[in-house]
């Protein structure tokens, strides 16, 4: 396991090494805006089972993806009226949009299931990497599966355990400050379903919907 100081190497070199990590199928620890993640290519069916095995996640609870831009999510998932609304006044942010996935999408996180869960974070680090690595790759916080997400490396790997030697490098940013995860909404339809309120509260997301729509 290789670590990675944020504050001293900078976005730009961290970002390199870590999207070589995930081209390989490896498994990067990494800050958001909100948590910690692991993150690994999410359209890898070998890389998504690795992040699983990690958090000893149940294999039917979906996993949503880091993505740059909604240029990047329009080659995965279908962004409808609702879908791009929100999208331009809440990404960057802590906002997980569910989408309908693209017929040709069909592994990793996609695999068996009709949706695809994305989010731009409001992060140097994360946005760097998307770019870098040039496609979606997971987002899902980095703690043991019901446990409580840690604020720090040393907290985040001694929760994981032994489980913990799966990860290739971590990106170490500090202890990260109290944060909600981020609010998920399934936007398939005309009528959005708020599936966990989180950093965004409700009445923000129908504020923007209703001073739009």
């Amino acid at each position: 396991m290789e670590t990675i100081r944020l504050g001293d190497v900078g976005v730009a070199a961290a970002a390199l090494r870590a999207a070589a990590s995930l081209r390989a199928g490896g498994v990067v620890l990494y800050p958001t805006d909100t948590l910690y993640g692991l993150g690994a290519d999410a359209l890898s069916d070998e890389a998504v089972a690795k992040v699983k095995r990690i958090k000893g996640r149940d294999e039917g609870k979906p996993i949503h993806a880091i993505v740059a831009d909604m240029k990047m999510v329009e080659r995965y998932a279908v962004m409808n009226k609702t879908a791009r609304l929100l999208a331009k006044h809440l990404w960057p942010g802590p906002l997980t949009l569910i989408l309908e996935k693209k017929a040709s999408v069909h592994s990793g996180i996609a695999r068996g299931l009709e949706t695809f869960g994305v989010r731009v974070p409001d992060n140097e680090f994360c946005l760097a990497l998307a770019r870098e690595f040039g496609k979606p790759y997971t987002g899902t916080s980095a703690n043991k599966s019901g446990y409580t997400p840690m604020r720090s490396i040393a907290d985040i790997l001694a929760q994981l355990g032994d489980a913990a030697c799966e990860i290739g490098i971590v990106v170490d940013a500090g202890d990260l400050p109290s944060s909600a995860p981020s609010s998920v909404i399934d936007v398939r339809t005309n009528n959005p379903v708020i599936l966990r309120e989180g950093a965004i509260l409700s009445a923000e997301v129908w504020d923007t919907l209703r001073t739009e729509l």
